[in-house]
């Protein structure tokens, strides 16, 4: 009767490794985007996430499916359908946090794949540029000027809020090492007051397009993680002008914001310590030796060892080196790089990411203890054929629930680059060409008849994600 049962004991087994699949973050609606992306094909885009919405987007995926589909609709230049999603995307944002933030220290040995994603902090900064890209896409100024404040206000609160995460997952029975959020040095999004200047400059506030200016100068002082290259010259957008000369403010997007990716970490058991080990990165900013970080963990025996995954995030490199602007009858300009979202992305999930280094590392330990503690009681009395088998299934039930959560949008850009050009009122066929650091040309965007009003702000927007 021992066969039978042990094919039962794996059966169930196998069945509930089934079952914790669906913790997996789920990417293959994704598959051939970067061919579409290329292309600017961004209604075939459309199509292929709109088709997944029922089949891939869970509800507590929502926040992803209204991102994914408000920036590719803002791509494709259906600027009211894209501002109804990143609204929907914002609200559900800020439902999602508070309620995870209400429930932190209940919810620290659940997987946070099972938990209604609140988005990354990046998606949630910059998609209040993108609205603000919309309403001025739709003459609305007033409501763009609303979205830029938005920008500036999440930065401030940025660090404020991981505190108050902290402080609630500390009070959880199961926390053992302290929760303390990483510091946050962006303070300062250079496009978030390249927008703000640009709607004080319209309204002639030049003492506000001088503090923008300024702002957009100390964020190259004081964040140079996140730009890491020249900052921009400003003296064409200073200039006073008078009609019938007009300006012509070119802002291009270019590659694609950074990916996350899974990184196994192995846990072992000393007398009242826990030691990990399977990275070179220190995520709690503690002092490694050869490689592992040892925790204290009162009341924890030595020989329990098993694994578990964190995600990490990674730049996704972009083939675009140089943007130049040829505008008939106008010249020709490179643009400058304002924005670096990529960096600015790394930088916002590093602000949380010892509170998910931690959180894991407690869901692991608590967890892979309990189970195999248990596992041993079950098999001190079966024959050891039966016992292999059964700590076999077990061990890897536990590291199979402890899958990464990798989930996050897919078509925010990586830079932001920028030009301004002074041209007489009237009618202009606009070419924006993306090239390689080869010089090969990528991809061109033309743009016939973009109308040039003076005292009107005329921007222009172009992209290409690759």
């Amino acid at each position: 009767m021992r066969f039978p049962f042990l094919h039962l004991m794996l059966f169930a087994a196998l069945a509930l490794l089934c079952g914790c699949a669906s913790l997996r973050t789920d990417k293959s609606h994704y598959a051939g985007m970067d061919v579409m992306l290329a292309k600017a094909d961004y209604q075939t885009a459309i199509t292929q996430i709109e088709a997944a919405k029922e089949k891939t987007y869970s509800y507590k995926d929502r926040v992803i499916y209204y991102l994914d589909t408000g920036m590719l609709y803002h791509w494709n230049g259906e600027y009211e359908k894209s501002n109804k999603q990143l609204e929907q995307a914002e609200l559900a944002i800020e439902e999602n946090f508070t309620k995870s933030l209400t429930r932190s220290a209940a919810t620290l040995i659940l997987n946070d794949n099972a938990q209604a994603y609140s988005g990354e902090d990046y998606e949630d900064i910059y998609l209040n540029a993108f609205k603000a890209l919309n309403y001025l896409a739709l003459g609305k100024n007033d409501s763009a000027f609303v979205e830029v404040r938005r920008i500036n206000n999440k930065l401030l609160q940025l660090e404020s809020k991981y505190d108050k995460v902290a402080r609630k997952l500390n009070e959880a029975e199961e926390a053992h090492e302290e929760f303390r959020p990483g510091k946050s040095h962006f303070q300062e999004s250079a496009l978030g007051r390249y927008l703000s200047m640009l709607l004080y400059r319209n309204d002639y506030k030049w003492d506000d397009v001088r503090i923008d200016l300024e702002k957009i100068s100390r964020g190259w002082k004081l964040q140079p993680d996140i730009y890491t290259f020249d900052p921009p010259d400003f003296s064409s957008e200073t200039d006073r002008i008078s009609p019938p000369v007009a300006r012509l403010n070119i802002i291009a997007f270019s590659g694609i914001a950074p990916d996350k990716k899974a990184g196994s970490f192995y846990v072992y058991t000393e007398k009242d310590l826990i030691v990990l080990a399977g990275t070179s990165e220190d995520y709690l900013g503690k002092q490694n030796v050869s490689g592992l970080t040892v925790i204290p963990w009162f009341g924890v025996e030595p020989g329990y060892n098993f694994k578990f995954q964190l995600p990490n995030m990674v730049k996704r490199p972009s083939k675009v080196d140089r943007i130049e602007v040829v505008v008939r009858g106008g010249g020709t300009n490179d643009l400058q790089r304002l924005e670096s979202l990529e960096n600015a992305a790394m930088e916002t999930f590093g602000v949380r990411k010892p509170i998910i280094y931690m959180k894991t590392v407690t869901r692991a330990v608590v967890k892979g203890l309990a189970t195999q503690t248990a596992t041993q009681q079950v098999t001190n009395d079966m024959d050891s054929g039966l016992a292999f088998f059964t700590r076999l299934a077990t061990s890897a039930l536990v590291n199979k629930t402890e899958n990464a959560d990798l989930r996050m949008s897919r078509f925010f850009p990586a830079t932001a680059s920028i030009d301004e050009i002074h041209l007489e009122e009237g009618m202009y066929d606009v070419s924006i060409n993306y090239y390689s650091m080869s010089g090969s040309l990528l991809h061109t965007d033309e743009r016939e008849g973009v109308s040039v009003k003076a005292g009107k702000l005329n921007v222009l927007e172009s992209s290409y994600l690759n």
